[in-house]
């Protein structure tokens, strides 16, 4: 696509392009810039979409904020970050703040494996039932009271929000929990709840689409300087290294998430999908439109891309 850049394996981006030194163009010199902050998303899943960065394969002008999606999304909201790694709610409940990088997101067309329900009960019995929310996701928690809804009838349950992983440390068992990131691969497989509900699967096969999770999005006004780096083009060529290296992601991911096999990382990442092509924007603009027919968005959002001057 125009704006994006290939990097070879092994290699780095000329430190004009990315802000670590050098001159304009022209020659004329320039002192070192603000580095632009970057949210990323403090799971296992976005790693195929950082490591280059994070490795130092390519250069970049980056300071990375991690932290969960809940957390980065109540940061883009304040301004506190140029860019970021949120739910795809945010961008929704926001347009007019915010620009969407492009070819950037994370989705799944089936099993997601990090987005669960996981439940004591058949999930069509969770009526009347508890359900414990996660609080670090905003589009996790409106997908499963969609699907629990339109897929099994379950329309009054009582809520909580909190970390499953500490209930469960501390004996409190809920009828049900939602489960995302590295949490719930950790406890996907819990012996006290036998019933499992795979948020990505159950919406693709309610509604024949992908689902994405999670969206790039910049704020708008970003880049404006023409010597400023554009985020979506670095973020790209990251993504597209990791897929292209998966032998580094997996060794990296080894090291990070040990309590996983090389298998289960390998088939974990081949479920995730980063890219934001015609299907992912037909499943991310229904799920828009179900939330506003349901109150929780004001308006399906116009989907406007952070475009450079190139």
């Amino acid at each position: 696509m125009k704006g994006d850049t290939q990097v070879e394996a092994g290699a780095r981006y000329p430190a004009d392009l990315c802000g670590a030194g050098g001159a304009q163009s022209g020659g004329v010199p320039r002192g070192p810039r603000k580095k632009t902050r970057v949210g990323r998303i403090a799971f296992l899943n976005v790693l195929p979409v950082y490591y280059a960065l994070e490795a130092g394969i390519i250069a970049h002008n980056y300071e990375l904020v991690r932290g969960t999606p809940a957390e980065l999304n109540r940061r883009m909201a304040a301004g506190a970050l140029e860019a970021a790694s949120v739910s795809c709610v945010e961008y929704a409940r926001r347009p007019e703040r915010y620009l969407l990088l492009r070819d950037l997101s994370i989705s799944s067309d089936g099993p997601v494996r990090s987005v669960l329900l996981l439940s004591r009960f058949p999930v069509e019995a969770l009526q009347d039932r508890g359900i414990l929310f996660s609080a670090q996701s905003h589009t996790s928690v409106l997908l499963l009271r969609l699907l629990l809804a339109e897929v099994y009838g379950v329309t009054r349950f009582t809520a909580a929000s909190g970390q499953a992983a500490e209930e469960l440390e501390a004996g409190r068992f809920p009828d049900a929990f939602l489960s995302i990131g590295d949490e719930a691969l950790r406890l996907g497989g819990h012996p006290h709840y036998p019933y499992r509900l795979d948020l990505g699967q159950a919406w693709r096969e309610h509604t024949g689409l992908p689902f994405v999770f999670g969206l790039w999005i910049a704020l708008r006004g970003v880049g404006k300087d023409a010597a400023a780096e554009d985020p979506g083009a670095l973020l790209r060529a990251s993504r597209d290294y990791g897929k292209a290296h998966m032998d580094e992601i997996l060794r990296a991911a080894a090291l990070s998430h040990p309590f996983m096999t090389t298998a289960e990382h390998a088939d974990y990442f081949t479920c995730l999908k980063y890219s934001l092509g015609e299907r992912e924007q037909a499943g991310l603009k229904l799920f828009w439109s179900k939330l506003a027919e349901a109150g929780e968005l004001p308006a399906v959002p116009e989907a406007e891309f952070y475009a450079t001057s190139e």
